[in-house]
């Protein structure tokens, strides 16, 4: 099980998209220059498929996609909860930012339609950043995925 801290409505984070962003806390990353240190600590609230149709309730006519921001400490659960807003929100498409280096083998990648990988290194910068060494990937058929980190550079 996860914790959520809090959530926001966001526009820039995945691209064409309107998205709910659900911070999750617990994060074993620690990732040094983190502007997120707030989701060290395993706090909040339970995020359960209940809460995930409470935001639906609540927000579903307003956006289009839903991103898990973290959940590192356990991503079969954040891939459980991917398969489960595909199933009960047809449309609805979902986004995973991980800190991980790579997909992790033991969950489908076709559970997201969005995946930032990567953890942060502060003299490489964010996505905005060409120096970065974070990636967000689309997908575009089953477990094909294409890198679109480009769409966040300024031309």
């Amino acid at each position: 099980m996860l914790n959520y801290l809090n959530t926001g409505i966001v526009f820039q984070e995945i691209p064409d998209e309107v998205t709910l962003s659900i911070n999750i806390t617990g994060c074993p990353c620690r990732c040094p220059g983190c502007h997120s240190q707030y989701l060290w600590e395993n706090i909040g609230e339970p995020l359960t498929p209940m809460v995930l149709d409470k935001f639906m309730r609540q927000y579903g006519g307003d956006i289009t996609c839903i991103c898990f921001m973290g959940g590192d400490a356990d991503p079969k659960y954040v891939s459980q909860l991917a398969q489960y807003l595909h199933r009960e929100h047809e449309g609805l498409k979902v986004a995973w930012y991980s800190g991980r280096q790579t997909f992790p083998k033991s969950i489908r990648k076709r559970d997201f339609d969005y995946i930032k990988l990567g953890p942060y290194i502060e003299h490489l910068g964010c996505l905005k950043e060409r120096t970065t060494n974070q990636r967000l990937y689309k997908r575009a058929v089953g477990d094909d995925f294409t890198d679109i980190t480009s769409r966040f550079w300024k031309k």
